[in-house]
Order: structure tokens, then sequence, then C-alpha cells
């Protein structure tokens, strides 16, 4: 894995008791673990690999309101609130920036979808966002080139370091108390009369009152060995990163088939605003009337592919028993690599917006399996099902922005207080009450 992630030594021992165990070591559950220990709650986070080496760190950076789902708003707000003074809460730099985005439209069309989302979510939340005019967004993005119907602006969006914020809240909980265990998969849970008694771990028991899954891409394996159902699929990214590049935009910004973040260390990440893969494999079948709605929207950005992948799932272990060894600990990291054609479209892409992007040096590139619902809004929820057991899911493509938010609603869950925003639309049960949730064409 050539994607530099800050490391995070795990603690050697492992609790014999936590009032908490937080499974996945992402951005979800380390800002819950931190949330837990704020409130001076003993929380053992498990990661069965490293921390943040999974989508957490491969994602675009970008930290954002703009173009949110109505149902994520609420947390979206909460959540850049908490960016924005993050890195003096936890004493330690996460590489936030409030340096705003925008997206850029080509075709009047694209420009009338922005307004329709400015008009019935932006405003409605109060939010800053506002239409420009192509000569407007050139004077935020200089170098800008082409023919641009005109954009939506964010002033007040930012970004931050993927491959440093998660590991400096991971650092930041241990300060707090949390025990940070990696290398560390769990491979279930223990009940007794029907509510959480412990988890069981492949370095041992852990003693615990409540659970969260945070378990990203690998949540609903997870779940189905509890006989939950959670329907989820895999959508495969390809990002790059270029080496020091001056005289590019300091305003993230994506155009049709581009996205770009500049980074601290003066490149940019550049990814493909359009083109993502989504293998069939066994879990598309079983959720498949499920994820129809979704896929229908989004046929013009996702692409279904047919390959070894669909082999490879098959043969993962389902169920297992909990002195087994598990899929997870098969697989410490999910790698999967990025898809040259996509790379090679959204290079051609930003440089046709950028000139200066002409003389791009690609310094590293790298593929992400990002964690999909079927309306793409998260799990953040209990489940009646099982007392203590709560999921924090299914981010969609928006876990990393969203994050502290999330981890914060979390922390409030699993303590039984009053939530920061309505966790209705987050609740697990909507995927098991026949209310069958769609996507939102605004988002």
């Amino acid at each position: 894995m050539p994607l530099h992630v800050e490391h995070v030594p795990g603690d050697p021992i492992l609790p014999e008791r936590s009032s908490v165990v937080v499974i996945g070591g992402g951005i979800i559950g380390v800002c819950t673990a931190y949330f837990l220990a704020a409130k001076g709650v003993q929380v053992t986070l498990c990661e069965k690999g490293k921390i943040a080496a999974e989508q957490s760190s491969r994602n675009w950076g970008w930290c954002r309101k703009m173009g949110r789902d109505p149902r994520e708003m609420p947390l979206a707000i909460e959540a850049l609130r908490l960016w924005h003074d993050m890195d003096r809460t936890i004493g330690a730099a996460t590489g936030f920036r409030r340096s705003g985005i925008v997206y850029l439209c080509k075709t009047g069309d694209d420009l009338e979808k922005r307004r329709s989302w400015l008009d019935l979510v932006g405003r409605a939340h109060g939010l800053d966002s506002k239409l420009i005019t192509r000569d407007q967004a050139a004077r935020i993005l200089p170098g800008l080139a082409g023919p641009w119907a005109g954009a939506l602006f964010t002033p007040s969006d930012g970004r931050a370091e993927p491959g440093l914020a998660a590991p400096a809240i991971a650092e930041a909980a241990r300060r707090l108390g949390a025990t940070i265990a990696t290398q560390c998969a769990v491979r279930g849970i223990e009940t007794q009369a029907g509510g959480i008694v412990g988890v069981v771990t492949e370095r041992g028991r852990i003693a615990c009152d409540a659970v969260v899954l945070a378990g990203g891409a690998w949540s609903s394996l997870f779940c189905g060995n509890l006989g939950l159902k959670l329907p989820q699929l895999k959508v495969l990214s390809a990002v790059m990163r270029t080496a020091p590049l001056a005289g590019g935009p300091e305003t993230s910004v994506s155009g049709t088939g581009f996205g770009l973040r500049k980074r601290l260390d003066g490149g940019y990440t550049v990814a493909n605003w359009s083109n993502n893969i989504c293998d069939i494999v066994p879990d598309t079948l079983r959720f498949g009337p499920d994820f129809r709605p979704l896929l229908k929207l989004h046929s013009d950005s996702i692409r279904v592919r047919v390959g070894k992948q669909f082999l490879t799932e098959w043969r993962t272990p389902r169920t297992w028993a909990l002195d087994e060894e598990t899929p997870f600990e098969r697989t410490r990291i999910l790698d999967p690599q990025p898809h040259a054609p996509i790379l090679h479209k959204a290079q051609d892409a930003v440089a046709a917006a950028f000139p200066v992007f002409h003389d791009m040096v690609v310094a590293e590139s790298w593929g992400g399996a990002i964690d999909v619902t079927p309306d793409a809004v998260p799990v953040i929820s209990g489940v009646d099902a099982i007392p203590g057991f709560f999921v924090a899911t299914g981010f969609s493509g928006h876990g990393f922005g969203i994050a502290p938010g999330a981890g914060r609603l979390m922390a409030e869950l699993v303590m039984g207080e009053t939530p920061v925003v309505d966790p209705g639309p987050f609740r697990y049960s909507r995927f098991t009450d026949g209310s069958r949730p769609q996507p939102s064409p605004l988002a």
C-alpha cells in the first residue's frame, strides 16, 4: 500500500473490560471513539489492520455542506462547525482549511440542477452557497479555461488531509483514555439475555456494554454473521496525487470529468467526478432490488463491471464461529487497483479546465472501496434486535467530511443523550420496516 498515512501504533495490551468497543479504525470509528472518550467513557477501538488505511485515507479530502442530500444537511453543518475548530480541539494537525468549493457547470441544465439544490436545500439551511457566473468563477479559480455556464460556490466549505486527520483524532482519543488496538480484528459479539456482554477479538475477549460497528465496506459482512441484513455495496474509486504544482487553484473544484483539492505539500489530489466502478458480486444479487433506484439515478456516473471480484467474494465465508479465523484477518487492508482509464480521463479533463495541469506529474495513484447504501445516506443507529449494538456505516463517499458530526451523534446515541441532530433519517430500521428508502435527486 504506497499511500502515506500517519502511523498510529497500537496499544500492546487489551483491557479485560471496556464500557464501549468500537469496531473499525477509519475516520468514523476514531471520531466516535474520540467523542465517547471526551465524555469520560471507557472505550476501546479495535482495528483489523492500520488506522485509516482504507477509504478514510483514500478519499478526496473534501469537507462540504454544498450538494448534500437534504437528509444529511443538519449533520454536515455540524461537521463543518467541528472541523473548523478540530486542530485546536484535539491539539494536532488535520490539515483542515476553509478554502471553499466550486462546482463548475458545463451546460445550462447542469446549472439548473445546482440552482434547484440551492433553492430547495441550501437557502433553507441558511448556507452561504451562491450561483456565480463564469467570470466570477475565473476570479476564484485563476487559470480557468473553457466555456462554462456558471458554477455553484460555497466559500465556507473546506478541505483536510486524509492521511493526517483520522490518525490525529485517534491519538487524541488515546490521550483522553481510549485504548487503540490495531491488528486486532473483532470476530463477533457475545450476548446474554438479548443484550451485549462482550466482543471476541483475535487477541482475546473484551467484556463490554455496547458495541459500535464502524466497519466501512466490511460492515454488511459482519452484520450478516449476526443474522442482520444491512444492504450495502462497494463502489470503487480511482484517485491520484500530483507532485507539487505551481499556479493551480487554492479552492477545491469539480467539473465535468474531474475533481481536485490542493494538498499541504503543494501538489493536488485529482480524481474523476463522474466515473466509478461497481463490480457485480454476490451482494449485488442479494441486494439488487434495494439498489435498483440508486443505480438508475446514477447510471451516467457508475459503471457496472463483471470480473474476478465475483469469485473472490463468492469464496469469502459469510458465517464463522468466534474461535475461527475470519475474513477480516485474511484481508487486513482493502487495497483495490485503480482503473487506469478513469484516471486518464480525469487527467485530460483537469488539463482542459486548467492548462497548468498539462505539466502535472502523477506521483501516486490508488483505488478505494466506498461503502454505499441504497439511498446513499448513512446508517447511524442502534439495532433494535440486539440492544447495545450500534452501526455507523454506509457513508456513500461522504464519510470523511461528515465524520466529526457523525462521531458526535453516534456517541450521543450510545450514551442515550439528546442527539445533536434528528437521527431519524439514519435509522437502521429503514431497511427492514418496509420503508424502501430512495436516493435524493437533489444530491
